[in-house]
């Protein structure tokens, strides 16, 4: 499975922020949206990712305040990235080595979606899933007579 197939029932919807715009601004869409993270853009390139944990650190930082901070202050600025052809095994590895929970997905310079551990997930569970009924459908369609002469043969 690659990531294309994730972003393809995902769907494409896209939140950024400006790496200048204040902290604030770009929580109110996170909160607004119910959202875990924006990919921070900058004359169209992809320059930073925010997540709670940049926000979580940045408000403890901050003695329990954001106040005046932007978004540039608060985001990780070498976000882990993959492409839509990654193969879903090589991103669960990769978020896992940098304990990461969202990743921008990139073609080239363009940013193609944002792809969430549980996006992850979800579609390997799902993957097992219809793995599972097919099996159970193959052994419930198991011919007949294949058993007595597997029996006899043994």
């Amino acid at each position: 499975m690659k990531v294309s197939d994730i972003l393809r029932v995902k769907g494409s919807t896209l939140y950024t922020a400006s790496p200048d715009e204040p902290l604030s601004r770009a929580l109110d869409l996170m909160a607004e949206r119910d959202i875990g993270s924006l990919v921070v853009m900058e004359h169209g390139d992809l320059v930073g990712m925010l997540t709670f944990r940049e926000v979580i650190k940045t408000v403890v930082k901050n003695g329990g305040s954001i106040g005046a901070t932007v978004v540039r202050t608060a985001m990780d600025d070498a976000p882990l990235t993959c492409t839509t052809a990654t193969d879903m095994d090589e991103v669960r590895r990769m978020m896992l080595d940098r304990h990461a929970r969202y990743m921008p997905v990139m073609d080239q310079k363009m940013l193609m979606g944002v792809i969430s551990f549980y996006d992850v997930a979800k579609a390997v569970v799902d993957s097992q899933n219809f793995e599972n009924k097919m099996l159970k459908a193959y052994i419930r369609d198991w011919p007949e007579g294949d058993e007595a002469e597997q029996g006899q043969t043994l």
